[in-house]
């Protein structure tokens, strides 16, 4: 049985995740603060981390910051629960580590289903038979899936999770184009339509880091109408 920590000081909100997500089969922690969360954090690793971005002590972004930053927790899916809609502060929150992001008010069952979309998502296996390719070297670039690594001739790139996983999912299949709702799927875990938008927003941050010229990119290329691949040859 899956272990959610739901992290929010507004003690109505704590109780309705409670009682949504134990009725959907889940086991549920809460935490009112961000010290207490991440304490929570240590004494029981959980499955996957709701959390809210304006708590006392602490806020949202510094834990989801610190989780990333140690090793223990560094691919623990984490969803941001905020009023804070703007698109400025949804890039802001991803870029930071969230997996995902839902703004209040919010929908309980919506929240639920992107529970299971990311924890789906975390515990996905390769097909059986099929080999799992563990890193990756091309024009450059070196990436390595088991230590979220990422060097551009020699150098260390620093990444966030999901741009890591992005930019992987596109280097270990060179040539082959992915659909945004496809990439949403493989990285994000999203089984639904979402804004593609912030597929376009994590491109755009990698070619600030991996591309020469932003202006005329020679890695990730875009197919117009379709999605992204990566340079094949």
């Amino acid at each position: 049985m899956a272990l959610i920590l739901v992290v929010d000081d507004e003690e109505n909100i704590l109780e309705l995740l409670k009682f949504n997500l134990e009725k959907e089969g889940f086991r549920v922690e809460t935490a009112a603060e961000g010290h207490a969360a991440l304490r929570k954090v240590e004494n029981e690793l959980p499955d996957l981390v709701v959390l809210d971005w304006m708590l006392p002590g602490i806020d949202g972004l510094e834990v989801c910051r610190r989780l990333r930053t140690n090793p223990r927790t560094a691919r623990l899916p984490v969803i941001m629960l905020t009023a804070r809609g703007e698109e400025v502060d949804k890039v802001l929150g991803l870029e930071m580590g969230a997996n995902d992001y839902v703004t209040k008010p919010f929908s309980p069952r919506e929240l639920t289903a992107r529970v299971r979309a990311q924890l789906r998502a975390s515990q996905a296996l390769p097909p059986s038979g099929a080999p799992e390719v563990r890193s990756v070297q091309a024009h450059g670039l070196y990436l390595d899936a088991d230590r979220y690594l990422a060097r551009k001739d020699g150098a260390n790139i620093e990444l966030s999770p999901k741009e890591f996983e992005l930019l992987f999912l596109l280097a270990s299949h060179p040539g082959r184009v992915f659909r945004r709702d496809d990439i949403l799927n493989r990285v994000w875990g999203y089984e639904y339509a979402a804004d593609t938008r912030t597929v376009d927003v994590h491109v755009r941050y990698l070619r600030q880091k991996i591309e020469d010229d932003q202006s005329e990119p020679q890695l990730l290329l875009t197919v117009r109408g379709v999605g992204y691949k990566f340079r094949e040859n």
